[in-house]
């Protein structure tokens, strides 16, 4: 039994509250100066309660032509980055677990060669096959286009290697009572393997869902197109360069409506995200 200790308790919590006060106090700040005038920004100090123009500044960034470096609307560009986001992290669940199934199902010569030769990707960062990736994705005309922005980024070694430890944890006999039954491999992965990997699919959604949102330099070399600019790029182009004015007041906006699409994603998946990660029992 663990003994209880009221100042240890009123300790932690004053420990948790300064933590929540340090992460949100800056997302406090964009909010209220999303809600100010362009000028009421700049101003120091700026006020800390909000403005009254929440309305016409995120309506003036949805409908585009906001910012000083872009003109796109921010309502286009997230939709962009709903679907690239969406399209990785399927896209690498979909292939990490068929390429999973096959190395621990199947017996074919160079089996844990071909792991191996994919897990040792794992070392190698993004920038050292960038230039090549770019190359290929510009012969084969994919730029500013979806599959430009996605296809090149929805393999991955670590959903690969996690779901392999998985399927190894799995009892041989349900793979033993399936082939009594005469279930082929299909049946198996699709009937047994999957609902058993619900929600390790479910924690890997999450984490590469908020991947595939927050992706900068790859977007930034495939696309030139406003239309296919990604929210987190339409930010950067949003910021003048030189001796033109900002509007920090539209950047705000514009990175409060890029915060809500991963947040409501954690927010709604979170009880499978945490079984995910810490559930020993399957």
């Amino acid at each position: 039994m663990v003994e209880r200790r009221p100042l240890l308790d009123v300790l932690a919590h004053a420990v948790l509250i300064l933590g929540v006060l340090a992460v949100a106090f800056p997302l406090y700040i964009a909010f209220v100066a999303s809600t100010q005038t362009a000028d009421a920004v700049v101003q120091a100090p700026m006020s800390l309660l909000p403005g009254g123009h929440f309305i016409d500044n995120y309506a003036s960034v949805l409908q585009g032509g906001a910012g000083a470096g872009s003109q796109a609307a921010v309502g286009r560009m997230m939709w962009v980055s709903l679907v690239s986001a969406l399209v990785i992290a399927l896209g690498k669940i979909a292939i990490s677990l068929l390429s999973a199934f096959a190395i621990v199902y199947f017996r074919f010569p160079f089996r844990m060669f071909f792991f191996w030769a994919i897990f040792v990707t794992l070392m190698l960062p993004v920038e050292v096959r960038i230039g090549p990736t770019y190359k290929v994705v510009s012969d084969l005309h994919m730029l500013n286009s979806y599959a430009g922005l996605t296809v090149p980024l929805i393999a991955s070694a670590t959903a690969t290697f996690l779901f392999r430890q998985f399927f190894l944890t799995v009892p041989d006999e349900l793979l033993e009572a399936a082939r009594m039954d005469g279930a082929g491999p299909m049946r198996f992965f699709f009937d047994i393997l999957l609902p058993l990997s619900a929600t390790s699919m479910a924690a890997l959604f999450v984490i590469q869902f908020i991947y595939g949102w927050n992706q900068y330099l790859w977007p930034l070399l495939v696309t030139t197109d406003e239309n296919m600019y990604p929210v987190v790029i339409g930010i950067k182009r949003m910021i003048a360069g030189g001796d033109a004015q900002t509007d920090w007041n539209l950047v705000m906006a514009t990175a409060i409506l890029a915060m809500l699409p991963p947040a409501l994603v954690v927010m709604l998946m979170q009880k499978w995200f945490v079984q995910g990660l810490v559930d020993t029992e399957k």
